[in-house]
C-alpha cells in the first residue's frame, strides 16, 4: 500500500480521536457550564486521548503494510495444499481400513474384469491407448490393479457389482495404493503433469441442481471434510484451486444409493464437468448403473467399467481358514470341507460374496461360536442363512469385543453395551435415515427425525432467555417495590422507617416481581425466537473451533489485531454513541418519597465506561472466535471431531459473550447504579452471566451441536437413542457395525441397514420420520 493510503488512514484516525474529544468537551460544558475546569481532570482526559490516538495511529500504519509472503507463488501454494491433503486422506483411510479389518488376516480375494455389456462404456479407443481394451485384477493384489488403472487413457474407472461384492472396499484399496505411490508417481511425472490426490466422498452429498459443476461441489465438500484447507498458511481458496487445477481424483461412492432420477443427472453432470485431464473412480450396483446410463443416453465418457466374479468355494474356504487358528476344531474342519466340496448350496452361495464371508467370520469365527448351523438346515437356503447372520451380528460383536479403556484397543468399545438396547438404537437410526433416502447417518440432521423439534427448541431458548433476563429484572427490584407496594405497605411515606421491616419487605417483593417479570419477558422472547430460528438451525452445517493455543499464539495475535480494524473505526463510534445514550439517560434516584431523576456528570462518565466495556469486550470476543475458527494444517473432519468442534464453538460463543462482554458491562452497571454494593454485585453478576449466555446461545451461524443435543435429549427420554449419543456411535464404529466416511457414519454394510430398517418400528412412526427428512 502506498504512502497516500497510509496518510489517509492516519488522518482518519486523528480526526476520529479529535471528534470524540471535542464532543466530550462540549457535553461536559453543557452539563455544568458553571463548574470550573479541574486541571487534574483535564490532564487525565488529555492523557487518555493521547493514548487512544497513539493506539489508533499504530493500527493505521500497521494495517497499511502488506504481508511478507504476499508474493508466494501460486503453484507452490497449490502443491503444498495437495501435499497436506494427501497426508490427511491417507491417515484417515488407513485408520478406517484398520477398523474394517481389510488386511486382517489378508484381503478377500475378489477377481475383477471388464463388463461384458459394451452399451454402458465408451468406444475402446477413448478408454485405452492399447490395441485391445483389457482390464483384470484382484482385490488381494491392488498394486497390479492400480497399474491397470494408470494405464487407462484418462484414468476413469467405474466399479460395479451386486450387493455386498466389495465395491467400496476396492475403492478404498485403490485410494490407499495410489496415495502410497504418489511420491514416486510425482517424481516420474513429466513437466506440467499433475498427480491428483484421491479423495473418497459419498455421491449422495452431491446436489446437481445446486452445484451442476462437479468441481464446485468438491471444493465445498473438501472444506467440510478437511478443514485444514482453510488454514491461513495455505491462503484463501485452497480447495477451489485444487479442484479447478485437476489436483483431485474424486472417488465417488454409492451412485445406487441416491434416488433413481438423480442417478442419470449425476452421470450427465460428470460428463459436463470432466475435462480430458480429469480422473474419476465411481462405485455403483450394476443394475442401477446400467439403468442410469441408458436413461442418460450416453455412457460415462472414457470410463472403464468392471464387475466382480463370485468368490470360488475354495478361495472362500482358504480365507476362512486364514481367520482360524492353525488347528481348527472338528466342527470347523467339517464346515470348511463342506464349503470346498460345494455340498451345502446355501453356504456356498453366501460365501461367494465378501459380505457373506464377513458375516460368517463376525458371527462364528471371531467369538468362537459353534459353526454347525452353517451346514444345518439353514445352509440349504442362502437368503435364510444371510438373514440369520444379520440378526445375530450385533450380539456377536458385543460378546467378542468386551470394553476397554486402553487407547491401543481400536476395535473394542469404551463402554459395555447391551445387545437388545444397541439393536433398538440402531433400528431407530436405520429408520431415521432410511435406505431409500440416504445411507449417511448425519449427526447434525438427527433433529430432523425428532417429532415436534421446533417447539422443543422454542421451549429451550425460552428457558435460556428467561434465566438470562430474570436477573436483569432484579435491577428494577427497588423501583418496583416502591412503585407497586409502597401504597399498600406504607400509605404514609413519612412514617416508613428506612431499612425497617416494611421497607425490607417492600424491597424483597420488588426483587421477586422484577425477576418474575424478567423471566416471563425473556421466556416469551426466547420461545418466539426459537420457533423462528429453528427452521434454519436444523439445516445448519457444523462449525469448526480449535482451542489449542500451542503453536497458534501468532494466529491468535493476528486475529485480535484483525478485529482492531473494526474496533478502532466502527467500534469507537459504537462506544461513543452507546456511552452517550446510557450516560445521558436520567438515572433513577430512589427514596421513600418516590422516584426522581437527576442526571449528573458522573452518570455520563459511567455511561462511557459502560460503552467502553461493550466496545473492548466485543472486539476481544470477536477476535477470539475468529482465531478459534481458523483450522490447523492437521485438521480433519470425522463424525466425532466435527461434533466436538461445533460444541467447542458454541461454548466459546457462550463464554466469550458472557465473560468478555456482558459480565463486565453489567457488573459495572450494577456497581454504579445499583442500590448498594451487595445489590450491585448481585445484579451485575446475575445479569452479566444471564444476558451473556442468552446472547451467546443464539448468535453465530453454527448451532448443529446445540440442536443435536436438544433433539437427543428428547429422543433419550423416549428411549429411542442413548443419552451419550456420540459415544454410542463411536462404540458402534469400533465394533465394526458402522463405518466412517468423512464427518458422517454409515452402516458397515447396506444389508444391515436394510435389515434393521425393515423391522422394529411402526409404519406411522417411520412415515413421520421420513416426512421430516
Amino acid at each position: 500500500m502506498n504512502r497516500r493510503k497510509i496518510g489517509w488512514r492516519v488522518l482518519f484516525a486523528a480526526l476520529t480521536v479529535l471528534a470524540a474529544g471535542t464532543v466530550v468537551a462540549v457535553v461536559w460544558r453543557v452539563l455544568d457550564p458553571e463548574d470550573p475546569v479541574n486541571r487534574a481532570d483535564l490532564a487525565a482526559v488529555m492523557l487518555a486521548a493521547a493514548m487512544l490516538a497513539g493506539t489508533v495511529v499504530v493500527w493505521a500504519r500497521r494495517s497499511a503494510t502488506t504481508r511478507a509472503d504476499a508474493g508466494t507463488d501460486t503453484r507452490s501454494a497449490v502443491d503444498t495444499s495437495a501435499h497436506v491433503l494427501a497426508g490427511l486422506v491417507e491417515h484417515q483411510w488407513r485408520t478406517e481400513a484398520r477398523h474394517r479389518l481389510l488386511d486382517d488376516p489378508e484381503p478377500i480375494p475378489v477377481r475383477w474384469q471388464l463388463i461384458a455389456d459394451e452399451t454402458v462404456m465408451s468406444q475402446p479407443r477413448l478408454i485405452t491407448t492399447e490395441a485391445k481394451l483389457t482390464l483384470t485384477g484382484r482385490s488381494d493384489n491392488t498394486a497390479a490393479l492400480a497399474d491397470a488403472f494408470r494405464a487407462l487413457a484418462r484414468r476413469r474407472l467405474v466399479i460395479t457389482g451386486g450387493a455386498g461384492m466389495g465395491k467400496t472396499t476396492l475403492a478404498i484399496q485403490l485410494l490407499l495404493q495410489l496415495l502410497a505411490t504418489r511420491a514416486a508417481d510425482q517424481a516420474a511425472a513429466g513437466e506440467g503433469e499433475v498427480v491428483p490426490v484421491p479423495v473418497l466422498l459419498p455421491v449422495s452429498g452431491w446436489d446437481t441442481s445446486a452445484h451442476p459443476r462437479l468441481q464446485d461441489w468438491l471444493a465445498i465438500r473438501l472444506t467440510q471434510d478437511y478443514p485444514a484447507l482453510k488454514a491461513s498458511q495455505l491462503g484463501p481458496g485452497a480447495a477451489s484451486a485444487l479442484t479447478d487445477g485437476g489436483h483431485i481424483l474424486p472417488v465417488l461412492d454409492g451412485l445406487d444409493e441416491i434416488p433413481a432420477p438423480a442417478r442419470a443427472q449425476v452421470i450427465a453432470a460428470l460428463n459436463a464437468s470432466l475435462t480430458a485431464q480429469d480422473q474419476l473412480i465411481l462405485t455403483s450396483r450394476r443394475t442401477e448403473f446400467t439403468t442410469a446410463i441408458h436413461e442418460t443416453g450416453r455412457p460415462l465418457t472414457a470410463a472403464a467399467v468392471i464387475v466382480p466374479q463370485p468368490i470360488t468355494p475354495r478361495a472362500a474356504a482358504d480365507y476362512l481358514t486364514a481367520c482360524l487358528p492353525a488347528s481348527p476344531t472338528q466342527t470347523w474342519t467339517q464346515t470348511l470341507a463342506a464349503l470346498r466340496s460345494d455340498t451345502v448350496p446355501g453356504l456356498t452361495r453366501l460365501a461367494a460374496t465378501p459380505l457373506g464371508l464377513w458375516l460368517i467370520r463376525t458371527v462364528y469365527v471371531t467369538p468362537g461360536t459353534d459353526p454347525a448351523p452353517l451346514t444345518g438346515p439353514l445352509g440349504a437356503d442362502a437368503d435364510a442363512l444371510r438373514t440369520h447372520l444379520l440378526d445375530h451380528v450385533i450380539p456377536a460383536v458385543i460378546a467378542a469385543r468386551p470394553p476397554s479403556t486402553n487407547p491401543a484397543d481400536h476395535f473394542r468399545p469404551r463402554r459395555r453395551l447391551n445387545p437388545d438396547t444397541t439393536r433398538r438404537h440402531l433400528t431407530y437410526l436405520a429408520h431415521a435415515f432410511p435406505p431409500a433416502t440416504t445411507r449417511d447417518i448425519t449427526w447434525w440432521h438427527i433433529a430432523r427425525t425428532t417429532p415436534h423439534i421446533r417447539s422443543t427448541i422454542g421451549l429451550t431458548t425460552g428457558l435460556a432467555f428467561g434465566l438470562a433476563l430474570g436477573p436483569v429484572g432484579l435491577a428494577l427490584g427497588p423501583w418496583l417495590g416502591i412503585g407497586v407496594f409502597a401504597p399498600v405497605l406504607a400509605p404514609e411515606p413519612e412514617l416508613l422507617v428506612i431499612f425497617g421491616p416494611e421497607y425490607e419487605l417492600m424491597l424483597m417483593l420488588g426483587f421477586v416481581l422484577g425477576f418474575v417479570l424478567g423471566f416471563a419477558i425473556g421466556f416469551a422472547l426466547g420461545f418466539a425466537l426459537g420457533l423462528v430460528r429453528s427452521r434454519s438451525w436444523v439445516n445448519e452445517q457444523p462449525g469448526y473451533a480449535g482451542l489449542r493455543l500451542r503453536g497458534r499464539t501468532s494466529v491468535l495475535v493476528h486475529s485480535i489485531k484483525g478485529t482492531l480494524k473494526f474496533g478502532f473505526t466502527t467500534g469507537l463510534w459504537i462506544w461513543f454513541v452507546s456511552g452517550l445514550a446510557v450516560g445521558s439517560t436520567p438515572m433513577f434516584i430512589v427514596d421513600i418519597d418516590g422516584i426522581s431523576f437527576s442526571p449528573t456528570f458522573d452518570d455520563l462518565v459511567a455511561g462511557f465506561v459502560f460503552g467502553l466495556f461493550v466496545w473492548l469486550g466485543s472486539t476481544l470476543a470477536y477476535g477470539l472466535i475468529t482465531w478459534a475458527e481458523q483450522p490447523t494444517l492437521a485438521s480433519t473432519s470425522t463424525p466425532r471431531s466435527s461434533w466436538r468442534a461445533d460444541r467447542a464453538l458454541t461454548l466459546l460463543r457462550l463464554v466469550a459473550s458472557g465473560i468478555l462482554v456482558w459480565l463486565p458491562v453489567w457488573l459495572v452497571f450494577g456497581l454504579v447504579f445499583g442500590a448498594g454494593l451487595v445489590v450491585g454485585l448481585m445484579v451485575g453478576l446475575g445479569a452479566g452471566v444471564g444476558v451473556g449466555l442468552g446472547v451467546g446461545f443464539v448468535m453465530g451461524k453454527h448451532h448443529a451441536w446445540l440442536v443435536c443435543t436438544i433433539a437427543v435429549t428428547r429422543l433419550a427420554l423416549q428411549r429411542r437413542l442413548p443419552w451419550r449419543f456420540m459415544d454410542f456411535l463411536d462404540d458402534a464404529h469400533r465394533l465394526g457395525l458402522l463405518r466412517a466416511v468423512g464427518p458422517v457414519y454409515q452402516f458397515r454394510h447396506a444389508a444391515l441397514h436394510d435389515r434393521l430398517a425393515a423391522a422394529g418400528m411402526s409404519h406411522g412412526a417411520s412415515q413421520r420420520i421420513r416426512h421430516n427428512l
